[in-house]
């Protein structure tokens, strides 16, 4: 199963896709990439990079915590190449998988480099979660979703995810236990401690309205006419069904979602397709900066290997000529 995964993904990710095609028809998928203008392209940059440089930052900070050395600039370059990664590759995290153990190896502490892309990560997806509750809360996305959501759901949810942590605590194996202990006293130091959970907190919260503004310009590129609360809020309930790791290259759920959701909105259903690629266009922009260190990357490992195999031939050179 562990090996059919990515491909059942993969196909489950092109059969939504291909549903909606023949349901809307092909008309909004082209219609949304026909809307991508320049002025779009640059706005997705500017939202791109300062995101960017705020998650950057908030990972600068867990990291600190930890005992980890990681200067902003390049966290930001390698924060890019994850992002790009993300973008193209299967299951959407593997960029950050590779951020997390390249750090962790720089620094020395592969475990730990982990824990702090880990723990980044988490709190960005804790304030979009906590605004997702607030948005259904609310009300203002407008869109029936086949029935109210409330706290109710979320709390039980929340005992779940508690109870198979006591039940893995009691009965799982020693080392996983010592490996739980480690992830909560990191996580108590470097993301709980009152010096930097505010402002962590403070730039997911940041990072979070960089992509609803980012929603806001596809939206707009895409001709929707819609109040901007709605439109956002609908940003945050389709970024929460992002986290869904069934896509191709970020496509899928996110545009059956938006379909529906304009749809029930009385936006138009089409509509919401054509907004939901070309903000996985955008989005797409967005990263292509991501390019450039995992160009220097690649070009610096290819400068590596001819050194190595160089200060070999000539230690056996050296070792020849002192057996003459």
């Amino acid at each position: 199963m562990t090996r059919l995964w990515p491909w059942l993904r993969l196909v489950l990710a092109v059969g939504v896709l291909a549903a909606l095609g023949w349901r809307l028809g092909t008309d909004a998928f082209l219609d949304g990439l026909r809307a991508v203008t320049g002025w779009s392209v640059v706005a997705a940059l500017g939202i791109g990079l300062l995101t960017t440089v705020l998650s950057a930052w908030r990972w600068c900070l867990v990291a600190r915590r930890l005992g980890l050395p990681l200067p902003l600039r390049a966290a930001v370059s390698d924060y890019y190449r994850g992002l790009l990664l993300n973008a193209v590759l299967p299951a959407g995290v593997l960029g950050d998988v590779h951020r997390a153990v390249d750090h962790g190896r720089q620094s020395g502490d592969v475990a730990r480099g982990v824990r702090a892309v880990l723990f980044e990560r988490s709190a960005g997806q804790v304030v979009l979660v906590a605004a997702g509750l607030v948005v259904l809360a609310a009300g203002t996305a407008d869109v029936d979703l086949g029935g109210p959501v409330g706290p109710g759901p979320v709390a039980a949810g929340l005992v779940v995810a508690g109870l198979v942590v006591a039940v893995l605590l009691a009965t799982g194996s020693r080392r996983a236990r010592r490996a739980l202990a480690a992830v909560w006293a990191d996580a108590r130091v470097g993301l709980l401690a009152p010096a930097v959970l505010p402002k962590v907190l403070l730039a997911s919260a940041a990072t979070l309205a960089g992509h609803v503004a980012l929603f806001a310009v596809a939206a707009d590129a895409a001709g929707v006419d819609a109040p901007l609360g709605q439109v956002a809020a609908l940003a945050v309930l389709a970024l929460l069904v992002m986290a869904v790791p069934v896509n191709v290259g970020g496509f899928g759920p996110r545009e059956a979602f938006l379909a529906v959701a304009f749809g029930a909105a009385g936006l138009g259903a089409a509509q919401g397709l054509t907004t939901g690629v070309v903000y996985g266009a955008l989005a797409l922009v967005a990263g292509l900066p991501g390019v450039v260190p995992l160009l220097r990357t690649r070009s610096e490992q290819r400068q590596v290997a001819p050194e190595r195999l160089d200060e070999r031939r000539d230690d056996q050179l050296a070792l020849a000529g002192r057996r003459q």
